[in-house]
């Protein structure tokens, strides 16, 4: 039996109650709650891309220039940070063993990692594509079986010098000449198409957007757990780093909190109409609470029943957009006792693993 798309919520503000009518994977979805397969792509790469450009940028590059914490190959063993390449691979296996069926990873054709080569003669050919033109992802539907699976690749542009640096110095690297901007690799994300039988005008698959919203919530609650656990955590505990509110001028850390939120502003550069952000019941920042009664009863329901995103639509203007909004837990010591002991926090008993607040994801709908 497929996953349940939703496709009505009938809201009561006392007792909080979902309808939650059944569509199994081969049946026709209304075309209205549906995204483009090539869109939701985008959405997913937007996500992928603007955290690991914030944290190169401004953890890794940043952190090394001001106060000599490098990141390495060996980061555990050597008390500093991960390299963005091995950020990235560590959110995608958490991604991927969700068996929610989306998958991305890594890949290039000068590789140092052997792991990380194309898998195929197509993702050969969609890497030399991008790396001429970069600007559009390389994308095809791949027969597996029975199943279908829409699969893109988008570049993956070297952001900082370390980047370029530690490509055109390591001992396993092929390729020496990288520089800023160039395309040193790919990102190959997988969508499976199961039987969904509507397309687009254009004659693209089309993806039900509570799916979709999961995909992109996956990516986003993948880097959040990484950059808590074996960033924030990890570094504060051995007195190493901690993470501040003041992070820019205190040369630290910035808060989880604050790294969701740049990386927020980095996704609305891409003009997609995706917008990521955290809201909370308890915000410690005013401009964290939420912003209508959709947002506040949505609150209220994923604390009630946090293994379903509550979900709605709305316009801006003409253009409609599918919203869902899921549980924000507490996942390390550090979340619970910042907001725990911090002056403002209106709440101090949290415990790890409670849910804290939201993240609310908004999309279009063509």
């Amino acid at each position: 039996m497929a996953r349940p798309i939703l496709k009505y919520i009938l809201v009561s503000p006392l007792a909080l109650f979902f309808l939650y009518p059944v569509f199994s994977s081969s049946e026709i979805f209304p075309k209205e709650n549906a995204v483009p397969a090539r869109l939701a792509t985008d959405f997913i790469h937007s996500v992928i891309e603007a955290n690991r450009t914030f944290y190169s940028q401004q953890i890794v590059e940043r952190l090394e220039n001001s106060i000599s914490l490098k990141a390495t190959e060996n980061w555990e063993k050597e008390n500093a940070l991960p390299l963005p390449t091995q950020f990235l691979t560590l959110s995608s296996q958490i991604s991927n063993s969700r068996g929610i069926g989306m998958k991305y990873r890594l890949i290039s054709l000068s590789p140092i990692n052997p792991i990380n080569s194309p898998s195929s003669d197509l993702e050969r050919l969609g890497m030399r594509e991008i790396m001429e033109s970069p600007k559009e992802p390389f994308t095809w539907t791949l027969q597996k079986g029975a199943s279908r699976i829409f699969q893109a690749i988008y570049p993956d542009l070297a952001v900082t010098q370390s980047c370029v640096s530690c490509h055109n110095s390591h001992p396993q690297s092929s390729k020496r000449d990288f520089k800023v901007g160039d395309v040193m690799g790919g990102i190959v994300i997988d969508i499976p198409l199961k039987n969904y039988g509507n397309l687009s005008k254009e004659g693209d698959p089309l993806i039900p957007s509570e799916i979709v919203a999961d995909y992109i919530h996956s990516v986003i609650e993948s880097d959040r757990t990484v950059y808590s656990k074996h960033i924030v955590n990890r570094l504060q505990n051995k007195n190493i780093v901690h993470a501040t509110e003041n992070w820019l001028e205190e040369n630290s850390l910035p808060l989880p909190i604050q790294f969701l939120s740049n990386a927020g502003f980095l996704i609305k550069k891409n003009k997609l109409g995706l917008d990521c952000r955290l809201i909370s019941l308890w915000p410690i920042n005013l401009h964290n609470e939420p912003a209508n009664e959709f947002e506040r009863i949505g609150l209220k329901s994923v604390a009630i029943q946090p293994f379903h995103p509550y979900i709605g639509k709305t316009h801006l203007g003409e253009t409609q957009f599918f919203q869902a909004i899921f549980p924000d837990l507490a996942v390390t010591p550090a979340c619970v006792d910042c907001h725990n002991a911090h002056p403002k926090s209106p709440k101090r008993d949290f415990k790890l693993n409670d849910i804290m607040g939201g993240i609310i994801i908004s999309f279009p709908i063509p």
